[in-house]
């Protein structure tokens, strides 16, 4: 089965998507994945760094007929100059229309998956976005989309041998507590749970909870949601088939030897899951969201305007999103 190509949606423009979008090409282009780049073809010309062929293409079926000549854009100019390091509030219409269009080409099957270079908050927040983040706004995009099993959004990093997924994504630390709900702790461990089935193939997912607290509430003398919420939230998984264990303390689930014991670890807070992912693999974790019925996966970093338009940008996480977008669609097939 021929796999459709990817699209990739470019991200802030004044940022590193595109010299990492450039690179990425270049490292690919002759082993694939194909993918098409969603966004304004000029900003890719001009990528610091990145000195690639790039056509113009209107369908995604066309991406792959010159991928391995030149990096095919759907473009979607921008109408504001981009200068880098510099986000401009100006843009953001521009780089949430580079993701509803891919999300559109997503559902309707048009492209295999979406991967999204990193987007900043703040010049869209400016512009009167409305979301959280990347990942919440997906969901939005998608709920009306047929998906089978417990829905999503949830958060999984990847990186080298270990997978983490979140039960609160971008929330304050001080809301995190009151956040937690055995609901939400069940969804985002069944979410899980058919992700590691469907998408990884591992056909008995091993799920390690983790506690919120320090020593996991230590029986209760350092927090009782350990005890209120999270111990019910692991029995209640366990009812429902899924060989999940906890609360653990946090601190001691990452090494190798713990590590081996499970496919996945659920996390309750964001710090709790990236700290780890990004210490064992800085330049190479993915973010993938689960539970869509669309496959998307980001490079686990932000828009790095402190070294764009330099060519200082690596595009290692980049080309592991898209080679792990291209693996989940393929097994998804």
């Amino acid at each position: 089965m021929t796999l459709a190509p990817l699209a990739l949606s470019l991200g802030d423009p004044a940022g590193t998507g595109p010299e990492i979008t450039a690179r990425a090409w270049r490292a690919l282009r002759d082993t694939g994945p194909v993918f098409m780049v969603i966004g304004d073809r000029e900003a890719l010309e001009s990528a610091p760094g990145g000195a690639v062929p790039v056509q113009s293409v209107t369908r995604p079926e066309d991406a792959a007929l010159i991928f391995s000549r030149a990096l095919p854009v759907l473009d979607i100019p921008l109408t504001t100059l981009v200068v880098a390091g510099q986000p401009d509030p100006a843009n953001a219409a521009a780089v949430i229309r580079w993701i509803e269009t891919g999300v559109g080409l997503a559902l309707s099957g048009a492209v295999s998956g979406l991967v999204t270079a990193p987007i900043a908050k703040a010049p869209l927040y400016a512009a009167g976005f409305g979301f959280p983040g990347h990942t919440e706004f997906l969901a939005e995009l998608t709920a009306a989309g047929r998906h089978d099993g417990a829905r999503g959004p949830v958060m999984m990093l990847t990186a080298a041998d270990l997978r983490v997924a979140l039960v609160t994504i971008h929330e304050p630390l001080a809301k995190v507590s009151a956040l937690l709900t055995i609901e939400k702790i069940v969804n985002a461990g069944l979410v899980t749970a058919q992700a590691l089935r469907r998408d990884f193939s591992i056909a008995v997912p091993r799920l390690a909870v983790a506690g919120l607290n320090p020593h996991a509430g230590e029986s209760g003398s350092l927090g009782r949601e350990e005890i209120e919420v999270i111990a019910p939230a692991v029995r209640a998984l366990r009812e429902l088939g899924v060989e999940a264990t906890g609360p653990s303390p946090a601190d001691s689930l990452f090494h190798p030897e713990a590590r081996a014991r499970y496919d996945a670890v659920l996390c309750m807070y964001h710090d709790q899951a990236l700290i780890p992912v990004k210490m064992l693999d800085f330049w190479g974790g993915v973010n993938v969201t689960l539970g869509l019925p669309i496959v998307r996966t980001s490079p686990d970093h932000g828009t790095g305007f402190d070294i764009a338009g330099r060519g200082l940008a690596r595009p290692d996480s980049l080309i592991a999103a898209i080679r792990l977008a291209a693996e989940i669609a393929a097994r998804r097939g």
